[in-house]
C-alpha cells in the first residue's frame, strides 16, 4: 500500500464497527479426521485434548482455522486447523484495522453500480476519510426480491431489477461463493472479515471454499448498506447513469441520471457489472476507449446431487456428516480451455436475462445447499480472435454483440416461451441425439427440449462435446442422460475491458474516472471484484490527497 494512503489512515476516525480478534496463549493443531469427528463437538474436543495429553475439561474452547475435505481414498477425510484455548477464555479485543468513521461532510466520490466492487469501494473510501455516493440502477435487495419471483414464474422480467441488477449486483442471488484464485490483487482474507462483519456466518472464516448462500446474503448486503449510512455516505436506488460530464482536459466532473439529475464530484468509480451493456454502448458512442477481451460462454448442466455424490465420495450414499459434493473440472478442446464455472452444489438454476428477447441462465444456491440438484456452469473460452469476421466489424463490441446473438438464438429455440430455457439431456447434447423428453430440473420458469448440439455455435457446442467427453473420463459417470444441459450460460465474464493507467487506476484518457471490477474486466467473482473495489478506493485516495 502507498505512503499516501497509509498517511491517510493514521488520520483521527471514530469507529462504527469493529472486529473481534482473539489473542491469548494457545495450542494450534492439524488434524485428519472422519466427518463426524469434525461434525461433533465433543468428539473434537477429546481428540484435541488426547493430541496435548490433557483432561477435556480443561479446554474452554476451539476455534476452526482451516477446515476442507480429501475426497481423494475411498474414506473422505476431513482435514482441519484448531486453535485449542485450555483453562481460560480467550481474550476479545477490538483491533483498528477495519474502522469506519463520520465522513457526512467530507469529499464526495460518485460509485456508479451497487455490486461487491462498487460496495466494497465505498466501505474503504469511508476507512479512508471520503464520502461515497452510490448510484444503483436496480432496487434494493427486499424490492429486488419481488422481481425475481416474477421471473421465476416465468410471469415477466423487469430489465432493471433481476438477478443482474440490484442491490448487491449478480453476486446476491447467485450463491454468494467467496472462494478465488486471485490472490495476489489483495487481501482475501479482509475480504471475509468484512463479509463476517456484517453477518456472515462463521464458516466464511476457515472454509476453504467459502460461501455464503443466497438466502443469507441480502441481509449482509442490507448491512453494508446502512454501514454506508450510517457513515455520512449516500445510496441512491432506481438511478441508472446514462452520462458522464467532462470538463476541460476530459477532467471528469460528475454525471448524468436517466432522470436528467446529474451528481458531481471530481472522481467517478465506475462499478457497473457484467452486464451493463448500455455502459459499454455509452462509451463507445463517446469515443471513450474500450477493447475487446476474452470471455468464455456455454451452458449449465444438472445432475442430480445424489449422482455426483457417489462419484466424488466413491459410495452409493452420502455419509451423513459430509456437504453436498462439488467439482471442479478443466480440459483442452481444439485449444481452448473448457471449464466448470460456478459450480453449486445443492442449488437451483436461475433465469438471468436482462432484456426482454433473450435467454440467459445462471446457478445459485442457499447457505445449507440442500436441494437435490448439483449445477454448474460448463464454458468455453473465446478469444477475439475466435470470432468470424462478420462480429469482427464491431470492433471492441465484437465479442458483446456475438453474446446477444447467442442469448437471442437461445430465445428463439425455446419458442418465445418468455423465460423458459432450451434444454437437452447431457448424453444426447454430447453424443448428437435428440431428447424426446427431459428429466426434472430445478429451473422454475420451466424448459423446452431442443438440439443445443444443433444450434450451439461450433466454436462453443464442438467444443464443450469435447470438454464433456473429457470430463467423464476424469469422473466417470458424469456424461449420463440423468443430466440435463440448459442454454445459454454466457456471463461468466465480460468481453469488453474498459482500459485504466496501472499507477494512477484511471481510464487511460478520463481524468477523474476509475473503471472497476468486473464490468472493467478486471475481476471474476464476488471475492476479486470486492478487492479491485478496495484497490480501486485507495487510487481515488491518493487522486484526492
Amino acid at each position: 500500500m502507498s505512503t499516501k494512503v497509509n498517511n491517510l489512515l493514521k488520520k483521527k476516525s471514530i469507529p462504527i464497527f469493529v472486529l473481534e480478534k482473539t489473542i491469548f496463549m494457545q495450542h494450534t493443531l492439524q488434524l485428519t479426521l472422519t466427518p463426524e469427528q469434525a461434525a461433533t463437538p465433543d468428539k473434537l474436543k477429546a481428540i484435541a485434548a488426547g493430541k496435548l495429553n490433557l483432561a477435556s475439561r480443561r479446554i474452554t474452547e476451539i476455534q476452526i482455522l482451516r477446515k476442507t475435505i480429501d475426497a481423494r481414498s475411498r474414506q473422505p477425510k476431513v482435514v482441519m486447523e484448531i486453535r485449542v484455548f485450555v483453562d481460560e477464555k480467550p481474550v476479545l479485543t477490538k483491533p483498528d484495522y477495519i474502522c469506519y468513521q463520520d465522513v457526512s461532510d467530507n469529499k464526495e466520490v460518485i460509485i456508479v453500480g451497487a455490486g461487491p466492487a462498487g460496495l466494497f469501494a465505498a466501505l474503504r473510501l469511508i476507512e479512508l476519510g471520503l464520502r461515497p455516493i452510490i448510484l444503483e440502477r436496480g432496487k434494493e435487495v427486499s424490492e429486488r426480491k419481488r422481481d425475481i419471483a416474477a421471473a421465476n414464474r416465468n410471469d415477466s422480467l423487469n430489465p432493471e431489477s433481476n438477478y443482474c441488477f440490484g442491490e448487491g449486483g449478480a453476486g446476491t442471488f447467485s450463491d454468494g461463493k467467496l472462494y478465488t484464485r486471485s490472490k495476489k490483487k489483495g487481501n482475501i482474507r479482509r475480504i471475509l472479515d468484512i463479509f463476517h462483519l456484517h453477518g456472515a456466518q462463521d464458516e466464511v472464516l476457515y472454509e476453504a471454499h467459502p460461501h455464503i448462500g443466497s438466502d443469507r446474503l441480502p441481509e449482509v448486503i442490507r448491512n453494508m448498506r446502512n454501514t454506508i449510512l450510517h457513515s455520512g455516505g449516500e445510496v441512491h436506488f432506481n438511478t441508472r447513469v446514462n452520462g458522464f460530464l467532462l470538463g476541460k482536459d476530459n477532467c471528469v466532473e460528475g454525471v448524468e441520471t436517466a432522470s436528467g439529475e446529474t451528481f458531481r464530484a471530481d472522481a467517478v468509480i465506475l462499478a457497473t457489472g457484467h452486464s451493463a451493456r448500455d455502459v459499454y454502448e455509452l462509451l463507445h458512442e463517446k469515443n471513450i476507449e474500450i477493447e475487446a477481451k476474452g470471455f468464455a460462454m456455454g451452458v449449465r448442466v444438472e445432475h442430480p446431487q445424489q449422482l455426483i455424490d457417489s462419484i466424488q465420495y466413491h459410495a452409493r450414499e452420502r455419509d451423513a456428516y459430509l456437504p453436498a459434493a462439488a467439482y471442479s473440472l478443466v480440459a483442452q478442446a481444439d485449444g481452448r480451455g473448457v471449464y466448470s464455472f460456478c459450480m453449486c452444489p445443492g442449488g437451483h438454476i436461475v433465469p438471468a436475462s436482462t432484456a426482454v428477447g433473450e435467454v440467459v441462465v445462471n446457478g445459485m444456491s442457499s447457505s445449507q445447499r440442500n436441494s437435490p440438484y448439483a449445477n454448474s456452469g460448463i464454458v468455453v473460452e473465446i478469444r477475439p480472435e475466435d470470432l468470424e469476421e462478420e462480429w469482427q466489424q464491431y470492433g471492441a463490441l465484437a465479442g458483446l454483440r456475438f453474446q446477444q446473438y447467442v442469448e437471442q438464438l437461445a430465445f428463439r429455440n425455446n419458442g418465445g416461451q418468455g423465460l423458459k430455457a432450451p434444454a437437452q439431456r447431457l448424453g444426447d447434447f454430447v453424443y448428437g441425439r435428440l431428447s424426446s423428453d427431459l428429466p426434472e430440473c430445478s429451473y422454475l420458469p420451466g424448459l423446452i427440449s431442443s438440439p443445443l448440439h444443433f444450434w450451439l455455435p461450433e466454436i462453443i457446442g464442438k467444443r464443450l462435446r469435447e470438454g464433456f467427453r473429457a470430463f467423464d473420463r476424469k469422473m466417470h459417470g458424469f456424461v449420463s442422460n440423468e443430466a440435463v444441459v440448459v442454454g445459454v450460460e454466457s456471463r461468466s465474464s465480460s468481453p469488453v475491458r474498459i482500459p485504466r493507467d496501472a499507477d494512477t487506476g484511471q481510464h487511460i484518457r478520463i481524468r477523474g474516472l476509475f473503471p472497476c471490477g468486473e464490468g472493467a474486466g478486471y475481476a471474476g467473482g464476488i471475492t476479486s471484484s470486492a478487492m479491485d473495489g478496495e484497490k480501486t478506493a485507495e487510487k481515488v485516495a491518493e487522486f484526492y490527497s
